[in-house]
């Protein structure tokens, strides 16, 4: 089981040289298309139960678990509960978890947020830091590492996080700078820091500029798979001449491994098997030599 970190990264490092690969598999759940075989009735039952059951197929490939908290909050307390509960299970088995729940806010709210994420037992949480570093300080506070939001992977966000600024530059390279410097007083003995930044895998055009704003941080890159990124777009973004627990990447998949197409085989079989192959095209991009 993994324990509280001194610095996330180093927890994350740890993880991932264990497992042999840089990935995260991203758990969200959608009741449409979780497997008939799961039998419950109500919904926040199914969720959990079909949680559980990623869990157990994918350990000792994915060191780690994005939990997409949306997913869970739409059924109201119970969801809540199922979240709560998976992510203890996840801890349990020694995934490094991520609470995949954007939080953006100031002061005191952003403390009971921190506390919320700390208390469910995340590892990271990811953070919208557009408001500023009061926003994130109250996340490092607790020990948890933070991955901002950078240059997400959805399409329109060009539309302010490519935005031309008059200093030069982009507003997603005003915000890689920002997280740098903030990242420099909470390295870990494995080089990294424990504030690292969400670039998307459809962004590789701009992984290499990024990369030189953000050198010690962790890029957590969304878009893998069902969104239309490829391993090859991931190069650009790892540290050069770094071993893959080093490279300073956390890829996830989530559609792509969650919801495989089964050809007649158990579904959690299906999920371990598009996980095998997902780790695989990853490590291949992120090994030196």
């Amino acid at each position: 089981m993994i324990g509280t970190p001194t610095n996330a990264a180093d927890v994350l490092c740890a993880a991932v040289r264990a497992a042999g690969s840089p990935v995260c598999v991203g758990l969200d759940p959608v009741l449409e298309s979780i497997p008939g075989d799961i039998g419950e009735a109500a919904p926040h039952d199914r969720i959990e139960s079909f949680s559980r059951g990623v869990l157990e197929a994918v350990r000792g490939i994915s060191p780690a678990i994005k939990f997409q908290s949306a997913c869970y909050e739409r059924y109201g307390w119970q969801g809540v509960r199922a979240l709560e509960n998976a992510m203890k299970i996840a801890r349990d088995l020694g995934f490094v978890v991520i609470l995949d729940a954007k939080r953006g806010d100031i002061g005191i709210s952003a403390t009971h947020y921190a506390a919320a994420a700390c208390n469910a037992g995340a590892h990271f949480i990811t953070v919208n830091g557009y408001l500023g570093v009061s926003g994130i300080q109250p996340f490092l506070k607790e020990k948890l590492g933070v991955f901002v939001l950078v240059r997400t992977s959805n399409p329109d966000s060009a539309a302010i996080q490519a935005e031309a600024l008059k200093a030069g530059g982009t507003v997603a390279d005003l915000m890689a700078s920002s997280v740098s410097r903030l990242g420099t007083t909470s390295l870990g003995s494995c080089g990294l820091s424990d504030v690292g930044a969400v670039v998307g895998a459809t962004q590789s055009s701009e992984g290499a500029a990024l990369r030189r704003n953000m050198p010690d941080q962790i890029l957590l890159i969304p878009g893998f798979g069902a969104q239309g990124g490829k391993a090859d777009d991931i190069r650009s973004m790892v540290r050069p001449s770094q071993s893959f627990e080093h490279a300073g990447v956390l890829v996830t998949a989530s559609r792509s491994v969650i919801y495989p197409e089964r050809g007649g085989i158990p579904w959690q079989d299906a999920i371990r098997a598009a996980a095998v192959d997902f780790a695989t095209q990853i490590r291949t991009v992120t090994t030196v030599g």
